[in-house]
């Protein structure tokens, strides 16, 4: 069987003041009125069943994402006790359905792209899918041909294809600085690090239990929970704060010995700060990118407005900039300096404990 895991777990600070520690960015409706979680379980509708599409989140987002995504199975929603990266997010997956499909195949996706079209999605997907059943000791990784030399993301070196469009991979890089970037784009084998994945569960496991072996052991307690039909949670609870807070790619990726990738032909958006909003919604003639249901915009080009209710946004003379309106809280600030917003965000919470977070 197969089964899809979207890792929903982050705050999402680079997109305050709407996302909160008690609403996270993944909430937000910014897509067509819809959220990018929504998105994220839409675009797997047709390649997956939804009683095999799990959410591996914080716990205190469990309720609310639950309401959300009444399509999915309650018990397929899982909440972490505690933030331990998304090494221990995967391991924890791959725990819980070791416990009810031993032998099965696992593809883990994010919950802040934007893919389209998820026609190519699915069909690479399923590349995927392939080859890590052919080949069971096979990590598959998805990497997206860089359009520009982007420093904000990791990259995964590749060898040629070696059967298709299928690629060897040679190693991880970190987010680059922009000289180096510049000669992973012109070099050609350098693909932008897509964060998502597939693999059979005995695959991964296998790994985590080389390069993650303290996690291994203590999350076979909760495989061997699921598999006699208990529930986990209690010993999620005691397990998880001794954890070794990494990430998949530190953990394991760049580490297996055995790593294949499945170019991925789709658009690809990282929706993680307010500039990229300008990716998803329609430009108005002078190029404001606009999600706000009242505005009045005199000679102001190129700004990114978004607004959850129907307060009047007006702007005079503003070009490039983002101004985003949340009942208690209104940020405003040149489309360059959105990339502070963490160093604003600890002024404030400096200023005001936990109002504003």
């Amino acid at each position: 069987m197969r089964y899809a895991v979207i890792m929903a777990g982050g705050i999402g600070q680079r997109l305050w003041p709407l996302s909160r520690k008690s609403r996270p960015k993944q909430l937000l409706s910014l897509v067509d009125g819809k959220s990018l979680l929504d998105v994220a379980v839409d675009r797997l509708a047709g390649t997956f069943e939804n009683e095999n599409i799990y959410i591996i989140t914080n716990a205190e987002y469990v309720d609310d994402i639950a309401a959300a995504l009444p399509q999915l199975p309650a018990e397929n929603i899982v909440g972490e006790p505690m933030g331990r990266d998304t090494a221990n997010a995967v391991a924890l997956a791959a725990a819980i359905l070791a416990g009810k499909d031993p032998e099965g195949t696992m593809a883990v996706f994010t919950a802040d792209h934007i893919i389209r079209p998820i026609e190519e999605l699915a069909q690479s997907v399923e590349t995927a899918c392939q080859t890590a059943e052919a080949d069971t000791q096979t990590l598959v990784t998805f990497g997206i041909k860089p359009t520009s030399p982007h420093t904000g993301l990791g990259y995964v070196h590749c060898a040629k294809a070696s059967e298709g469009d299928i690629f060897d991979v040679v190693g991880f890089v970190e987010k680059p600085d922009h000289p180096t970037a510049r000669r992973y784009v012109e070099n050609g084998n350098y693909y932008w690090n897509s964060g998502m994945f597939v693999w059979t569960i005995p695959a991964i496991q296998a790994a985590i239990g080389e390069f993650l072996p303290d996690s291994k052991t203590k999350l076979t307690a909760i495989t061997d929970l699921v598999a006699q039909g208990q529930d986990y949670t209690a010993a999620m609870n005691e397990i998880y704060p001794q954890l070794e807070k990494i990430s998949i790619d530190y953990a394991v990726m760049e580490k297996a010995r055995k790593v294949r990738m499945v170019p991925l032909s789709c658009e690809w958006l990282d929706i993680g700060s307010w500039p990229a909003i300008e990716n998803v919604a329609e430009p108005d003639d002078l190029g404001n990118a606009v999600i706000a249901s009242t505005t009045v915009l005199l000679d102001s080009c190129r700004n990114v407005i978004v607004s959850e209710d129907d307060h009047l946004i007006t702007l005079i003379g503003m070009d490039d900039c983002v101004v985003v309106h949340s009942p208690d809280a209104t940020l405003i600030c040149k489309k360059s300096d959105s990339q502070r917003l963490k160093e604003l965000l600890a002024m404030i919470e400096t200023k005001s404990p936990g109002k504003y977070t």
